[in-house]
């Protein structure tokens, strides 16, 4: 059995709209409904809500507090999973592979360009390649989306092609 830490930070991948305000935000985790719609045999994913954040909005002390859960949750599994907004992914990224050093496991972390619940969404897909990646990529600090990974350092998210890439 395999055990994935899957830590959520909020970010577009988990805004939901609220048909009272018309406002579309990050409320609360929605990965355990995207979860349901996954088969993951031997494979067990223990989900910890850390922040409901738009990634733009991120301080470095949330920042922080995302390296010290990586942190802690790498002693308890075989790979952390970390959701977060794409806008700043590449920052926490980063940092991540700065504090972390090396690690003896992978840590990957994946956002959606559109929400789960909007239609055309990347989240669903962005979140299965991500949890297969666990088990395929070697130790290391990693971005996972549309179909590649990407190891930090020197990820960027690129707006004009709505990914990731390498500098």
């Amino acid at each position: 059995m395999r055990h994935i830490e899957l830590i959520t930070t909020g970010g577009t991948i988990e805004k939901t709209y609220d048909e009272a305000t018309g406002e579309l935000a990050n409320r609360k985790s929605v990965v355990e409904r995207m979860l349901r719609r996954l088969k993951l045999t031997d494979t067990e994913v223990h989900h910890r809500a850390l922040l409901h954040k738009d990634s733009l909005h991120m301080t470095d002390d949330d920042r922080r507090l995302i390296v010290k859960a990586v942190r802690a949750a790498l002693g308890l599994s075989d790979a952390v999973l970390v959701l977060h907004g794409t806008d700043t992914l590449s920052v926490t990224g980063e940092l991540l592979h700065k504090e972390l050093g090396v690690v003896e496991k992978p840590v990957i972390l994946t956002g959606a360009m559109r929400p789960y619940e909007m239609t055309r969404s990347d989240a669903l897909q962005n979140l299965t390649e991500a949890l297969l990646a666990t088990s395929l990529l070697p130790a290391g600090v990693y971005a996972v989306a549309h179909g590649r990974a990407l190891k930090f350092p020197g990820v960027v998210k690129d707006r004009e092609l709505g990914t990731f890439r390498r500098v």
